[in-house]
C-alpha cells in the first residue's frame, strides 16, 4: 500500500446541536496519531469569506447591493507597503458586481473592499463572535482567512449560518453514565420541565428551552445560505451538482495562498461537512489545487452515502423572507424577458430597488 503524502481531515456534524457525527483525523492513526480535523490550525482562506457577507447581511447590506471589483490598495500604516490583494485568477475584475457574487465567485477584491466598507474592525468582531481565533487583532488580510484555526471551528461557526443564526458547541460525547445507568454529565444541559411525569393525562407536549446565543439573525442566516447555495449552482463548487444534483445543499470552497490547503465547508438542512486537504508541513500541491477540485468532490460523495435513502427536504425559511426574481449579473429586478434571472431573498424591510454601490478607494 502506497502511503499518500497529501493528508487532511474530515467532521461530519449536526448544525442544530453541534453533535459531532463522524471525524476523520488523517489517512491512518497507526502512521500518525495527529488529529488533523480536531487539531490541525490551518489558514482557512475563503471558507473565512461567509462571515464577512453575514457580517455585512446582518449590518444593513444586501445581496444585490454594488461592490467595485477593480483593484484596491490598503494602507497598511507607517512604514510599510501598502497591501494588494489580487483575485484567484489574477484579472483585474469585472467592475460594480452584485454582492452575492462575491461568494459564489469567490472575489478577493470585493471581499476586502467589502470588509473595509464595513470595517476591518467588525470583520475581527464577527471572527471572534464565531469563535474562529482565541485573540485576532483585526487586519484587512483576515478577510480572505489569512487567521490559523482548526476545522472543527470553522465546522461550528457555518453550524450557526445554516441553523437559522444560533451559536452551538461541538460535541463529541452525548452523556457519561455510572454502572447503574445514572447519568453524571451530559452535553444538553436544559432543563424539560414535565419530561420525567410519570403519565399521560392530558397534560401539553413539554418545550424545550432554546438557549443557545444569537449571533446573527435568521433573515441574514438564510440569505447567506441561499447565496452559498450559489456556490455550488454557479461558482467554485460546480462539480458538486454532478454528484449529489437533487439535493439542497450550500457551501463554501477555500484555497490557501499558493495552493497549499484546500478546504469545503457546506452543509444540507440537517448535516453540515467540512474537509481539509494539504501536506503534513504546509507546501504548494500544484497548479489546481483548489477546495473546488479537492475538497468539494469529497464533500460530495460524503453527503451522496451518508443521506442515501433519507427524504430530500428545503432549507427552512424564516418568515417574513421575500423572494424576488432579479437579474443574476446587475441584481436589478427582473424585467419581463429577462433570461439571466435567479431567485434572491430579501428581509421584510428591503427593498430590490433600492441598492447600496460600495465602490471605496482603489489604488492611488
Amino acid at each position: 500500500m502506497q502511503v499518500p503524502e497529501i493528508d487532511g481531515g474530515l467532521i461530519a456534524m449536526d448544525p442544530h446541536t453541534g453533535r459531532v457525527l463522524a471525524v476523520v483525523g488523517g489517512f491512518a492513526f497507526a502512521g500518525n496519531q495527529f488529529d488533523r480535523a480536531l487539531l490541525g490550525k490551518r489558514q482557512p482562506g475563503s471558507v473565512f469569506k461567509p462571515i464577512v457577507y453575514a457580517a455585512a447581511l446582518d449590518n444593513g447590506y444586501k445581496p444585490t447591493d454594488q461592490i467595485l471589483d477593480e483593484p484596491i490598495e490598503i494602507d497598511m500604516g507607517r512604514g510599510q507597503r501598502p497591501w494588494s490583494p489580487k483575485n484567484f485568477d489574477g484579472g483585474e475584475g469585472s467592475g460594480p458586481t452584485p454582492l452575492r457574487r462575491g461568494i459564489e465567485q469567490s472575489r478577493n477584491l470585493m471581499t476586502v473592499r467589502l470588509a473595509q466598507a464595513m470595517g476591518f474592525s467588525v470583520v475581527g468582531e464577527y471572527a471572534k463572535r464565531f469563535d474562529l481565533y482565541d485573540s485576532k487583532r483585526p487586519n484587512p488580510a483576515l478577510a480572505l482567512g489569512a487567521g490559523e484555526t482548526t476545522l472543527l471551528r470553522m465546522c461550528a461557526a457555518y453550524a450557526a449560518l445554516a441553523n437559522g443564526g444560533r451559536q452551538v458547541k461541538p460535541t463529541l460525547i452525548d452523556r457519561i453514565q455510572d454502572r447503574w445507568g445514572r447519568t453524571l454529565w451530559r452535553a444538553d444541559g436544559r432543563e424539560c420541565k414535565g419530561c420525567n411525569a410519570p403519565k399521560w393525562q392530558g397534560q401539553a407536549e413539554p418545550v424545550l428551552p432554546d438557549n443557545r446565543t444569537p449571533l446573527i439573525t435568521a433573515f441574514s442566516s438564510y440569505q447567506i445560505t441561499s447565496i452559498m447555495q450559489g456556490v455550488i449552482q454557479r461558482g467554485t463548487a460546480q462539480g458538486i451538482k454532478a454528484i449529489i444534483p437533487n439535493l439542497a445543499v450550500a457551501g463554501k470552497t477555500g484555497t490557501t495562498n499558493e495552493e497549499k490547503a484546500a478546504r469545503f465547508v457546506g452543509y444540507t438542512p440537517d448535516l453540515l461537512v467540512g474537509v481539509s486537504v494539504g501536506y503534513e508541513r504546509p507546501e504548494s500541491m500544484g497548479p489546481g489545487s483548489t477546495g473546488g477540485h479537492l475538497a468539494a468532490p469529497i464533500f460530495a460523495n460524503f453527503m451522496r452515502m451518508a443521506l442515501a435513502g433519507k427524504p430530500v427536504v428545503s432549507f427552512r425559511m424564516p418568515q417574513g423572507i421575500k423572494l424576488v426574481r432579479v437579474n443574476r449579473m446587475t441584481g436589478e429586478k427582473a424585467s419581463e424577458g429577462d433570461g439571466d434571472t435567479i431567485i434572491e431573498a430579501f428581509k421584510p424591510n428591503e427593498e430590490p430597488e433600492e441598492r447600496k454601490s460600495i465602490f471605496g478607494p482603489g489604488p492611488e
